[in-house]
C-alpha cells in the first residue's frame, strides 16, 4: 500500500485528459494501467471496460489494497488504498485521493473488482 502512496504523491495534481497516458495528462483507466504496470508489473488492458473484465468481483466489504474500484457502470476507474479511500485520475482534480464516504462517489460506486489477488 506504500507504494501506491508513493504513486500518489509522483502524479498528485497531474490533470486530467480524455486519451491522456503521462504526466502532461492521463485518464483515469490509464492511470490505472500505468501504476499497475509500474509497481505491481501487471499488465491490465487500456480501457475501463476491460479493466473490469480482467478481475474477480467482489462486495465492497472484501476490499484491499489494490483492488480497482468501478462507477457509474464501468466508466470511471480507481484503485482501493484503504480506510474507504482510493487513488484516481479525476475528471475535475487530476490525480487524487477521494472517500468512498462522500456522496457522490458513494452514490456512484458500481462494481469491484480485484485483479491482484
Amino acid at each position: 500500500m506504500l507504494l501506491l502512496y508513493q504513486q500518489h504523491n509522483e502524479w498528485h495534481g497531474t490533470p486530467y485528459r480524455m486519451g491522456g497516458i503521462s504526466r502532461s495528462g492521463i485518464d483515469c483507466s490509464a492511470f490505472v494501467q500505468v501504476t499497475f504496470r509500474d509497481l505491481f508489473g501487471i499488465d491490465l488492458p487500456r480501457s475501463t471496460d476491460q479493466q473490469f473484465r480482467t478481475g474477480r468481483k467482489i462486495t465492497r466489504a472484501e476490499l484491499r489494497s489494490g483492488d480497482l474500484v468501478f462507477f457509474r457502470n464501468g466508466r470511471h476507474v480507481g484503485i482501493y488504498l484503504e480506510g474507504h479511500k482510493f487513488l484516481h485520475a479525476s475528471t475535475t482534480r487530476g490525480v487524487m485521493i477521494s472517500s468512498l464516504k462522500n456522496t457522490y462517489w458513494s452514490r456512484h460506486f458500481w462494481q469491484a473488482v480485484s485483479v491482484k489477488r
